[in-house]
């Protein structure tokens, strides 16, 4: 009989991505056959009983879409404070749905959203270089110079930024500036931290590509099914 890891059982599942399933098991939320289990490494089989906070698991039809988020949502599924979340949009879909990854509250643009655990690993696992492009405004000039010191990769707090795209789009007589920035890392607030470097504020910032994934035909707050050839295709890309 096959085994599987229980991380990857519940990510399965549709309740979370495996990362977070790991911080589950180690919390004590998790059960085998009714005995609580806290290391992260234990397989099991069809015939064994998980549950995750008290009520079993079963596979769930994995459901992928790609939501226009607006700026004012939390990229979560539920949150503490009672805020608003991304998730608020799919109250409709009988599913356990939650983002890949993340965009921050003032940030719109491109997020998928998933039962998927082993789509999410794919998308958001650091070796896969998943690439991403934004749509940047910012409130000065970055000079060529400091474009070419972006391009090539900048020392933030956590660590140099690995080499990037970018191109000017609009450039407004030394008041403002509209650019696109291509990166395939996931730090938080990348994007904003990388023009911080340079003294210039992100006025707007809004995820415009994912992989090849655009945000044609939507506007914000739609969303899609992403069709079964762009799932594996996005699988795919992730392994090149």
């Amino acid at each position: 009989m096959t085994s599987t890891r229980i991380n990857k059982k519940i990510a399965d599942a549709g309740i979370t991505s495996r990362r977070k399933a790991d911080n589950l098991i180690e919390e004590g939320r998790v059960t085998i056959n009714g005995k609580k289990i806290t290391e992260p490494g234990i397989k099991v089989t069809d015939k064994d009983q998980v549950k995750v906070d008290g009520v079993i698991i079963t596979k769930e039809e994995p459901v992928h879409i790609l939501y226009y988020k607006p700026t004012g949502e939390i990229s979560s599924a539920e949150d503490d404070k009672d805020r608003e979340t991304v998730i608020d949009a799919f109250d409709d879909i009988d599913a356990r749905l939650y983002p890949v990854g993340r965009l921050d509250y003032d940030t719109s643009g491109i997020l998928l959203v998933t039962n998927d655990g082993e789509f999410t690993q794919h998308m958001t696992h650091p070796k896969y270089e998943m690439k991403k492009t934004y749509r940047v405004k910012i409130d000065g000039v970055l000079l060529r110079h400091q474009q070419d010191e972006m391009r090539r990769g900048i020392r933030l707090s956590d660590g140099k930024t690995a080499p990037c795209d970018l191109k000017v789009i609009r450039d407004k007589s030394g008041k403002d500036m509209i650019l696109e920035i291509s990166i395939h890392e996931g730090r938080n607030r990348q994007v904003r931290r990388m023009f911080e470097h340079f003294g210039l504020n992100v006025t707007k910032l809004t995820r415009i590509r994912f992989d090849f994934l655009t945000l044609e035909g939507l506007k914000e707050g739609d969303y899609r099914y992403l069709k079964p050839h762009e799932v594996k295709k996005l699988i795919a890309n992730s392994k090149k």
